[in-house]
């Protein structure tokens, strides 16, 4: 894994963000004035098994609620609360899906994680790779001691990358989500985290 562009002094903002690469993915910022990315997380953020698994804040509808998502992401970058990575394919440039590294907290020096990949690119670990990708970043680059993830109750492939990737399960969280589609109803979910002095993985 190589990171392009970084410094191994931990900065107080994201922009721009250093490509990361390897696994055979290239890991670049969204871009917001690019229709293909707009398409792409379009696409992604209203896939029937991502709205089943996640219920955003601001629930994506149309192009331009995409378009509003999107440019929040890359508003989130430039203050340095977030890292919004697109996954690429690093030999044809194909967009897969999404990784985030998301609520950086200086202070307590943690972050939580998120991730989606297309329809056409499940099957092939990019999920799995894109977030070794991301945490490695995270915890080198942006000096972060701790890293949590979480999936709704239920969402087993979600649990399976976590493992692969380090991120030991931690407990049962009440209530702590939305249900898919709704902003009045709550569900559980499992909390899986990950710190620095954890050992390093090779998915």
């Amino acid at each position: 894994m190589t990171i392009a562009g970084g410094s191994h002094h931990p900065e107080p903002h994201l922009h721009p963000l250093p490509e990361l690469n390897g696994y055979g993915l290239r890991l670049r910022a969204w871009d917001v004035k690019s229709e293909g990315d707009l398409e792409a997380w379009f696409r992604g953020r209203t896939d029937a098994e991502f709205r089943r698994w996640n219920t955003p804040l601001r629930i994506t509808t149309d192009l331009d609620s995409a378009r509003d998502s999107l440019r929040t992401a890359v508003e989130h970058m430039r203050d340095g609360t977030s890292a919004a990575y697109c996954v690429t394919d690093a030999a044809t440039g194909a967009t897969l899906g999404h990784v985030g590294v998301n609520v950086i907290n200086r202070v307590m020096s943690s972050a939580r994680v998120g991730y989606w990949v297309l329809p056409e690119a499940r099957g092939r670990r990019v999920a799995t790779h894109a977030l070794a990708l991301a945490a490695r970043f995270a915890f080198t680059e942006l000096g972060l001691h701790r890293l949590e993830l979480d999936h709704a109750v239920g969402h087993e492939p979600s649990c399976r990358i976590a493992e692969r990737c380090g991120f030991r399960y931690e407990g049962t969280l009440r209530g702590a989500m939305w249900e898919a589609g709704r902003h009045d109803a709550y569900r559980d979910m499992h909390m899986h985290a990950r710190l620095a002095t954890d050992p390093d993985v090779n998915p």
